[in-house]
């Protein structure tokens, strides 16, 4: 390929940053490109000027660290934020990115290397229950975005539920930031890592914090407790939140009034620019599909490499872990001498192992599929609900697939990304990769007279 970089990065989260610059250091000519106007990704929300970490957070999730690789990188690679990523292809001799730049008059570009690492991260897992479709019901990042990013408390008395540990930097972000925190409701139970005390370890301090913080705002921190309705005519007044036995069915419901609910149920991966590749995915314990890579953060697709939430959830630490492997694994690929590092192995590999105890510890129980009624909301952008699936099940349908070509949950503008979860385990189907050959809103347009590709 004439002209172009040595290796693209897409990504600005911890592992493109870490990818891109460990890369630089080796002595490539790298280009890093991200649809949002800041670095940080879903971790560290693109943090703007004013904003300053709590000490804890500054320990726990290298803030600072990130701040000083996000620094080195600007002065030795070519970055390009603000360009979202629509569609990567294998042009033989390197990789072609299709980019958007700008906002509202967005502009076509294409960035041409000869090597690409995808570093995209991963975004919420809602489960749906009825009333989640009213106005002050979003999603657990959702409301750490608006805190993080715009510095915006999402509402005055806020609920926090669903599963995972995330739950705890929400609530205790929410909470110095003036909310009125009226509770954190675990579906699992709090204690979930608890048999595997050598893994956690490294965590509890982090842990530990989060409950101290917690405990000073006097917010309760419930397991098997889950929200299961909310309730509201214009706009979310209050919950019922139930309490639930090992399978997640309700034993036991009481109301809290609140007008904000943030929750989430862990993450999934976005992997849609690698499974346009062709890149092979396999199964997370818990069915999700992810990118498989080797010990170097190879994928199956020669000259491309995944690192972070791509290659299965795993935190910040993990992402940006992965993504120096990955930029070194480049940078050795292309002829550059890049001497072994055993301890980043090892840190992967130790890093990796509690990722999968996590996920282990707070799996999505199949009993919320008990809490729905007939006309819940299965898909909001459609407007599917759960008596349209079912209809669809009835015709014949027996994958997610077919459910939505007969009920058109997963069709709307978020392309499934809110409803895929819950469509496949309705249509009794294990999630699908994502094959979507084009992964960002485009004009046809552009589609139609692509631009030149440009260094």
């Amino acid at each position: 390929m004439s002209g172009g970089y040595d290796l693209a990065v897409v990504g600005a989260g911890p592992a493109g940053v870490a990818g891109a610059l460990s890369a630089c250091l080796a002595g490539l000519d790298v280009v890093l490109i991200d649809g949002a106007p800041r670095p940080g990704g879903q971790y560290f929300r693109h943090l703007p000027e004013g904003f300053h970490a709590t000490r804890q957070e500054t320990l726990h999730h290298g803030l600072g660290r990130f701040a000083r690789q996000w620094e080195t990188l600007t002065s030795r690679a070519a970055v390009l934020l603000g360009h979202r990523v629509w569609a990567v292809e294998d042009t033989g001799d390197g990789f072609a990115v299709r980019c958007l730049e700008g906002d509202r008059e967005e502009r076509p570009r294409t960035v041409t290397a000869r090597r690409l690492l995808l570093a995209t991260g991963a975004h919420d897992r809602p489960l749906p229950f009825p009333g989640w479709d009213l106005p002050g019901v979003l999603t657990a990042g959702g409301a750490q975005a608006l805190l993080k990013g715009d510095l915006v408390v999402a509402g005055d008395r806020v609920v926090v539920a669903g599963t995972g540990p995330f739950l705890l930097p929400v609530a205790a972000g929410l909470a110095r930031a003036g909310a009125d925190v009226r509770g954190v409701y675990e579906a699992n139970g709090r204690l979930g890592l608890a048999r595997h005390p050598l893994l956690a370890a490294g965590r509890a301090a982090e842990a530990l914090g989060y409950g101290v913080s917690l405990a000073g705002h006097r917010v309760p921190y419930l397991g098997r407790h889950a929200v299961i309705e909310a309730h509201g005519r214009d706009a979310l007044t209050h919950v019922t939140v139930a309490r639930l036995d090992a399978r997640w069915r309700p034993l036991a419901t009481r109301t809290v009034e609140c007008d904000t609910l943030a929750c989430g149920y862990g993450f999934v991966p976005q992997i849609e620019l690698p499974v346009q590749l062709g890149c092979l995915t396999r199964q997370e314990a818990d069915g999700t599909p992810v990118v498989a890579v080797d010990a170097g953060m190879r994928t199956s697709v020669s000259g491309v490499y995944a690192a972070g939430e791509t290659t299965g959830v795993g935190g910040a630490l993990l992402a940006e872990a992965e993504g120096r492997v990955a930029g070194r694994a480049a940078a050795a690929d292309l002829g550059r001498r890049v001497p072994p590092l055993p301890a980043l192995s090892r840190r992967v590999a130790r890093l990796s192992a509690f990722a999968r105890a996590l996920a282990r510890a707070y799996p999505v129980r199949p009993g919320w599929q008990g809490w729905l009624r007939e006309d819940t909301l299965i898909c909001r952008c459609e407007e599917v609900p759960l008596s349209a699936v079912r209809e669809a099940r009835s015709l014949g349908a027996r994958d997610a697939r077919a459910v939505k070509l007969l009920a058109r949950p997963g069709m709307g503008w978020c392309q499934g990304r809110m409803c895929g979860h819950a469509v496949a385990a309705l249509a009794g189907d294990g999630p699908e990769p994502p094959r979507r050959p084009i992964a960002q809103p485009v004009r046809l347009g552009d589609l139609a007279n692509p631009p030149p590709e440009t260094p």
